[in-house]
């Protein structure tokens, strides 16, 4: 099996201009109508746009790799770095969510900073701070020496093995992350900033210079590249979140394009469809944002009571799964009568609505 890294001419990325300029020009054209809808909106309501964002990339780059954490953690301390409160952001402040967020908060408030392996090996000891991956002791804060064998990418079906990918050998790496980092420092090239994302995210996986946790690093790592390329810290849309729903086809084209030439024609088109498509569900956050302003501004007179405000907003921000009156007594810690009359009164007022009947009774907004 050849690999990219493996030709003469690596690392020379090179990609048809011509080929992915219909691309290029709709993604920056749609980020641009984007950011001028959120011109138009006032500073509370950005502010819990780009909390929603961060959450959001935090939440869905961990999903990526089967990692799952919790939501109301991670929003709780996105917010608390922000500074902003928000209505459900009611988890715990925790090791884990805080060294997740000081690592995306680093990645693009710090845009500015140029990245050096100290920044890279400090995002990899904020994933692996007991110095495990699961149960497997790896080498945190430093990169793979290929102890264990030649790092690969794997899948597993019953007893057949299928080897997506063959890393380069351990030796190399010094000199290729060096290489790779004056790529990432490199502001002065005319490389669309786009494109220039789109490779770095190709470039750092192809090196996969860590035991573990290559993915969220490059997804990260690319987040650096699309704030030095908007030249803003403010991030209004999650890469990761619609890397998440295209699953299948984000290893697909990772693949063939490691499998490939130095031409990444291929994967700069889909990358920048990603983007795209990950701009266009921001807009409908961003809808949803101003749904929930508008509603509260409706009903500021309502007689409310804090469980029924929590758990509206809860909706408002995507609760997971139906809203049943058992959910609810358990969020809330009160019991099932309670529930049941917090819940009818919502429906009597026209604000919640009910949907099925006996088991599959639930509630969605109205």
């Amino acid at each position: 099996m050849r690999f990219i890294h493996q030709l003469k001419d690596w690392p020379s990325f090179r990609w048809d201009a011509a080929e992915i300029e219909a691309e290029l020009a709709e993604a920056s054209f749609e980020l641009g109508k984007f950011l001028g809808r959120l011109g138009a909106i006032g500073f509370d309501l950005r502010q819990e746009a780009v909390c929603e964002a961060l959450s959001s990339e935090i939440l869905h780059s961990a999903a990526i790799e089967g990692e799952r954490l919790n939501r109301d953690d991670v929003r709780s301390s996105v917010a608390r770095r922000m500074e902003i409160a928000l209505s459900t952001a009611k988890g715990t402040v925790t090791h884990e969510s805080e060294a997740r967020v000081d690592m995306m908060f680093d990645a693009t408030r710090n845009w500015e900073k140029p990245m050096t392996r100290e920044r890279l090996y400090s995002w990899h000891a904020a994933l692996f701070p007991t110095g495990y991956s699961g149960l497997v002791k790896i080498s945190v804060g430093r990169m793979r020496n290929d102890s264990e064998g030649p790092m690969r990418v794997v899948s597993r079906h019953g007893m057949m093995e299928r080897v997506h990918f063959v890393a380069p050998e351990a030796a190399r790496l010094d000199m290729e992350v060096g290489q790779f980092l004056d790529y990432a420092n490199d502001m002065e090239n005319d490389v669309p900033w786009l494109v220039r994302a789109a490779i770095g995210h190709l470039w750092f996986l192809t090196l996969h210079p860590f035991d573990d946790g290559n993915g969220r690093l490059a997804r990260t790592l690319t987040e650096y590249l699309l704030a030095r390329g908007e030249r803003s810290a403010m991030r209004f849309y999650s890469l990761s979140a619609q890397i998440q729903q295209e699953k299948e086809s984000y290893y697909e084209e990772l693949e063939h394009a490691q499998r490939g030439t130095m031409d990444a024609t291929r994967w700069v088109k889909w990358f920048l469809g990603c983007h795209l498509r990950a701009v266009k569900s921001a807009g409908t956050q961003l809808a949803a944002i101003l749904a929930k302003a508008d509603f509260w501004r409706e009903h500021v007179a309502d007689d409310l009571n804090a469980n029924q405000r929590i758990m509206l907003n809860k909706l408002f921000d995507g609760f997971e799964g139906n809203l049943t009156s058992s959910k609810w007594a358990k969020i809330c810690k009160v019991s099932q009568d309670t529930a049941s009359r917090e819940i009818n009164a919502l429906v009597v007022g026209g604000i919640l609505r009910q949907q099925g009947q006996g088991r599959s009774t639930h509630y969605v907004l109205a």
